[in-house]
């Protein structure tokens, strides 16, 4: 079965070079960490929710330390802060 996590993120401001940031650094960095999919969806005007989907919860769990060095680094370089992160298996999908 497939797993997919879910951070949700709250931003001190939002502009066009943040979203390049997400799509040029921090994405492909998700993606090198065995993630099969990644989208950064803006929830509202000041948050975010980040959506990684994996294999399986063996390829999410080998991720986490990695990806929780990743959150760090976006929050240190960007002005956002990771409100709550949760995760598990996919039990039905379309």
């Amino acid at each position: 079965m497939s797993y997919i996590t879910i951070s949700h993120w709250t931003a001190d401001e939002w502009n066009d070079e943040m979203e390049a940031v997400a799509r040029d650094k921090f994405q492909p960095m998700v993606m090198s960490m065995g993630a099969s999919g990644v989208q950064f969806v803006r929830t509202g005007a000041l948050t975010m929710s980040v959506v990684t989907h994996y294999a399986d919860e063996a390829a999410a769990t080998a991720a986490q330390a990695k990806i929780a060095a990743i959150r760090a680094q976006a929050a240190g370089e960007l002005p956002i802060k990771m409100d709550s992160s949760v995760g598990g298996t996919v039990f039905t999908s379309a």
